[in-house]
């Protein structure tokens, strides 16, 4: 049965860019390839951890947001164990309420970057 998951992950500070975005590729791919459906994803970039994670302050945190079946999760998270940059992932299974809530944001935040976009070219 497919149910709504979000995944938090937070990488290692030593990354650079790029290899942060392959990260990123490669855990969107093991979605994909657990036939997951990928609904959100949001950046968060680099941030203070609440305490140390070994020895490193920082980390890149990294949310998505999917549709998958109960073992994709175990796959999932099997792969951030193996890898070495990640330094801690929190899965979360979302029921109803906490699905509305996700999409309510979500438009409330797109509604507030129209809105200044509308006002960046009524300035212009």
């Amino acid at each position: 049965m497919v149910k709504h998951y979000e995944t938090v992950f937070i990488a290692t500070p030593v990354l650079s860019e790029d290899q942060m975005k392959e990260a990123v590729e490669k855990f969107r791919n093991i979605l994909r390839k657990n036939n997951a459906e990928i609904v959100h994803e949001e950046d968060w970039g680099l941030r203070k951890l609440a305490y140390p994670i070994e020895k490193k302050s920082t980390g890149f945190y990294h949310l998505i947001e999917y549709e998958a079946e109960g073992e994709t999760i175990e796959n999932l998270e099997i792969e951030f164990k193996r890898d070495e940059r990640i330094l801690r992932f929190l899965t979360v299974k979302m029921d109803k309420y906490a699905v509305e809530y996700a999409e309510k944001k979500r438009r409330e935040k797109s509604t507030e970057t129209q809105k200044g976009s509308e006002q960046k070219t009524k300035e212009e």
